[in-house]
């Protein structure tokens, strides 16, 4: 059945897929459609036979209201599982957050925030991100050097300055959610490497299910897009490991590997 005909909502373009994106949200999507968001976007139009369209606006407060809810655009790309301000497609991917270092050092070789080779150093973090609760727990909070979840990322970067102040020696590790931190080490760090914290039993939890959102109520046009994940899950995972990001199990216990 072809886009056209599934779709009974008059509020879902059949002419084109638009899609919601934050035009500076390096490395996953960007207005000059370099960010691997974008060319899921592509895969996804390329399935449906649709040209891709954005609608652009910064990925802060107001992003949905502005956007989805405003009828300017019918899916978002990457929106974490059981949020309520969308209704979620079944899950694409399972990632979780990494912890970024000097791949010569010896903390290259660390897989939990309670290992003792992180006491006393200044560990870059999101402030308010869920690492953070754990970084607490473990002591590593004091030295830590905290940088801003909400900002607008045409004007601020506070993934890439972390990663800048890690290169600088001004902190000696850090930690980011692996979509952004794995991808951003390919590109740029190659001395760098991001290790998946799949090894923390404690809450909160470090792994989230992404998904692609659609507007509540579109129930034809969720299904139609979980059919289409189903059927091209592979095409995707490549898509996503070739950009660096860390897949990982349902569970968030182990790293997948995907390569053919």
């Amino acid at each position: 059945m072809g886009h056209a005909q599934a779709q009974t909502s008059d509020l879902v373009s059949t002419s084109a897929l638009r899609v919601c994106a934050d035009p500076a949200n390096d490395p996953m999507s960007m207005q000059d459609q370099s960010g691997f968001e974008n060319k899921l976007a592509d895969l996804v139009g390329d399935k449906l036979g649709l040209p891709v369209q954005y609608t652009w606006y910064p990925m802060a407060t107001g992003f949905v209201r502005n956007t989805l809810k405003a009828r300017e655009c019918d899916v978002i790309m990457g929106y974490a599982q059981g949020h309520e301000l969308v209704l979620n497609t079944n899950h694409y991917m399972t990632s979780t957050y990494v912890l970024i270092v000097p791949r010569d050092s010896e903390l290259a070789e660390v897989t939990t925030l309670s290992d003792d080779r992180l006491k006393d150093l200044r560990i870059g973090i999101i402030a308010g991100s869920p690492p953070a609760t754990h970084m607490a727990r473990n002591g590593l909070i004091g030295k830590a050097r905290s940088y801003d979840l909400f900002v607008d990322r045409r004007h601020e970067s506070p993934a890439q300055d972390m990663l800048a102040d890690l290169e600088a020696g001004e902190t000696d590790a850090a930690i980011l959610w692996g979509p952004i931190g794995g991808p951003l080490v390919q590109q740029d760090h190659p001395d760098f490497t991001a290790i998946p914290l799949v090894r923390e039993t404690l809450p909160p939890k470090l792994y989230y299910r992404i998904t692609m959102g659609v507007r509540q109520g579109e129930k034809v046009w969720q299904r139609e897009l979980n059919s289409l994940i189903r059927r091209n899950q592979d095409e995707i995972n490549a898509i996503l490991a070739e950009a660096g990001v860390p897949l990982i199990s349902d569970l968030g216990d182990s790293v997948l590997d995907v390569s053919q």
